[in-house]
């Protein structure tokens, strides 16, 4: 049996370790957005208003005049207006395909990583598009997030395709 060179193999470990943790958030957040696209189906924008209203009064986001309470004010208005269709099409769709990645990479389908690759960087393109159109505090965040998952994915599928190559399965 080759001797493996240590630093390699715990820097493999530690790829490993951070690709599992990058799919659990990735999968959560796949689940959520599709639970939230549901939500938005079965809200009415009243209680999406009241909600919003109950919010503001007991100054959960800081001073109702603030900026983090304008951005909820601003963000859910969309939703209580009734005009929800993008935003639960939007939701499922992004929601059901970081799903189906999630479930391909966990089972090491070589194929879906570079597929992961393109699908995560459009999903970072149109949230940063969508941050600077609509003032978003929050899509930068989810950007950022994206482009730490694409680094991961593409060590792992490295780390993949070499394993693969040494043990005559790639």
């Amino acid at each position: 049996m080759p001797s493996r060179d240590p630093i390699t193999t715990r820097g493999s470990r530690r790829t490993e370790q951070l690709f599992r943790i990058a799919l659990l958030v990735k999968g959560v957040d796949g689940a959520a957005e599709l639970l939230g696209a549901v939500a938005l189906l079965l809200i009415s924008g009243d209680l999406v208003n009241r909600l919003v209203t109950d919010v503001l009064a007991r100054d959960l986001l800081g001073p109702p005049d603030g900026s983090l309470a304008r951005h909820f004010v601003s963000g859910t208005a969309e939703f209580a207006s009734g005009n929800r269709t993008f935003a639960i099409v939007y939701l499922a769709l992004h929601g059901v395909v970081k799903l189906l990645l999630v479930a391909a990479l966990l089972r090491r389908w070589v194929p879906m990583y570079p597929v992961a690759v393109v699908v995560l960087g459009l999903f970072v393109v149109y949230e940063v598009y969508r941050a600077f159109t609509t003032g978003s505090v929050l899509l930068p965040f989810l950007a950022a997030l994206d482009v730490a998952i694409i680094v991961i994915v593409i060590r792992e599928y490295r780390a993949l395709r070499v394993e693969r190559a040494g043990s005559g399965g790639g």
